[in-house]
């Protein structure tokens, strides 16, 4: 019986696996809100931050973040949001004290708000659309959750609520975002970097398996 080659195995799963990777549904659509801080040690005063993810040099103007309450629905924040993305593709709207100055280093806007914890939601649309909605914490039958799929996980405080990847919006929050136990204002986490495309993970087992036959 003739042996199969183990060079020639190799280069069929990356085949496959890039074929697998083509067929599957895109999952991006920028921007999104990628990292969410609003329980600090302490007083949350300037502390409290969202970052959102989106194409650089994309601006920002027209778009408005809304704190939705758990408890009925209501907004009881609405933030204008204004500037443009930065190179990195992480825009930063942190809190300010009445002094109007925030703890979070680096901040591109400051806004006056306070995100209570779960069971709430914080909603980002345009003038004409829903663009993004992330609902955490453990929301009984009469209350009302305003995020996509099933809520996020309430994080500790000093903790803060983070995508697993910043770029990808899968629909349901509770499988979107992790815990990160320390937060990373406009500079992502591993768990919040960009996915790979198809074409790098394809690039990468080509060379991978390039290496492997030079090695032989």
């Amino acid at each position: 019986m003739q042996r199969s080659n183990p060079t020639r195995r190799a280069a069929a799963r990356v085949l496959v696996c890039c074929g697998v990777l083509a067929a599957a549904p895109a999952a991006h659509a920028l921007p999104l809100i990628s990292e969410l801080f609003y329980d600090a040690e302490g007083t949350d005063d300037g502390k409290s931050f969202v970052e959102l993810c989106g194409t650089p040099g994309a601006s920002l103007d027209g778009l408005r973040l809304e704190v939705v309450n758990g408890a009925d629905g209501a907004v009881v924040a609405t933030l204008d949001l204004s500037g443009a993305f930065p190179a990195s593709g992480l825009f930063v709207v942190a809190d300010h004290t009445a002094a109007g100055v925030s703890s979070v280093a680096g901040a591109d806007l400051l806004l006056d708000f306070d995100i209570q914890n779960g069971p709430d939601s914080l909603v980002l649309r345009s003038v004409a659309a829903l663009l993004d909605a992330v609902g955490f914490g453990v929301f009984g039958p009469t209350e009302v959750f305003a995020g996509e799929g099933s809520p996020a996980i309430d994080v500790p405080a000093g903790a803060s609520l983070s995508r697993r990847f910043a770029n990808v919006d899968s629909g349901d929050n509770g499988a979107d975002f992790v815990q990160l136990s320390v937060p990373t204002p406009g500079s992502a986490s591993l768990a919040a970097l960009p996915e790979p495309g198809t074409a790098s993970l394809c690039a990468l087992g080509l060379v991978a398996l390039a290496t492997r036959r030079r090695s032989r």
